[in-house]
């Protein structure tokens, strides 16, 4: 259970923090940018969340992200020593990958296929979870980052999600611009 009756604690004043699990890392540690970065993704959903309000279903799958975004973050800040935890660490699971990988093939079946890329705008709703998207893509690159560096674990269900996350937020961009009707297409060339 999570208890903050502290917001300040001063032990991050020599530019650290701490690990879930106790150790401390300094703060543009890349395990602590990667779990920074998918609380930067999770913020600006909830931004677009301001402007999905009337849109039920879709504000329903957003709130579900928003909160296995929070899942997502404490999988990070809990890294895998290979070592038997002291206590079961909250890790992202299959079938939070598979309810995204749902909620994507709900939102696309009421969309039209696509003639060109998309160019990020739109509405105020598509606008941000644009902007979601390429933050939850970075996200991504830094947990791959993570993976790949020694001593280094990111568990599958973890990168498979923050993967399927950008494509959901992609269609749900769609979605938000009245099922795709008010997408801005990209017209290659169109200025030269």
């Amino acid at each position: 259970m999570v208890k903050l009756n502290k917001i300040y604690t001063r032990t991050g004043d020599d530019g650290t923090t701490a690990l879930v699990t106790g150790p401390r890392r300094l703060k543009h540690d890349l395990r602590v940018d990667a779990y920074g970065t998918v609380d930067e993704t999770n913020s600006c959903i909830g931004i677009a969340r301001l402007y999905t309000a009337d849109m039920a279903i879709l504000d329903g799958m957003l709130m579900r992200i928003q909160n296995d975004l929070f899942d997502l973050g404490a999988d990070l800040a809990t890294p895998d020593t290979g070592k038997p935890p002291e206590y079961e660490p909250l890790r992202i699971v299959q079938s939070q990958v598979d309810r995204i990988e749902a909620d994507i093939d709900a939102l696309n079946a009421e969309l039209e296929p696509l003639t060109s890329f998309v160019l990020p705008g739109g509405s105020p709703a598509a606008a941000n979870l644009h902007l979601a998207r390429t933050i939850s893509r970075r996200a991504e690159r830094l947990m791959v980052a993570l993976m790949t560096s020694d001593g280094e674990i990111v568990d599958a269900p973890a990168l498979r999600y923050i993967n399927r996350l950008s494509d959901f937020l992609f269609v749900a961009a769609r979605h938000a611009n009245d099922q795709g009707k008010s997408d801005i297409l990209w017209v290659p060339g169109a200025n030269r």
